[in-house]
């Protein structure tokens, strides 16, 4: 099953280029990885500043693989003191079926 979610964080105010340059170095290694579906880089039109990743792994062992990953931490530590939140917020999301549920 695939593993999707939604990363949504807040560059402070002055950082958004230094963070939008950071997260498209980012996201052109994770597009590499075997197991990743797609991962698309948005901001919220009416607040420029709030960066919404889209991600999508092909599965859950995929998704592991992307955690493990040797360039994650440090785009993570490098990412933190630019952003208003901790880190990254991070929401999990499950498809809705086609169809009407056959219950």
């Amino acid at each position: 099953m695939t593993k999707t979610l939604l990363a949504e964080f807040t560059a402070r105010e002055g950082a958004e280029d230094e963070v939008a340059r950071m997260i498209l170095e980012y996201a052109e290694k994770v597009r590499q990885e075997e197991g990743n579906v797609t991962f698309d880089v948005y901001t919220k039109a009416a607040r420029p500043r709030a960066f919404w990743i889209f991600e999508a792994y092909r599965d859950e062992d995929a998704f592991q693989a992307h955690l493990k990953a040797p360039y994650g931490g440090p785009f993570n530590t490098a990412l933190a003191p630019l952003i208003e939140e901790d880190a990254s917020v991070l929401t999990f999301l499950d498809a809705v079926a086609d169809g009407p549920s056959s219950q």
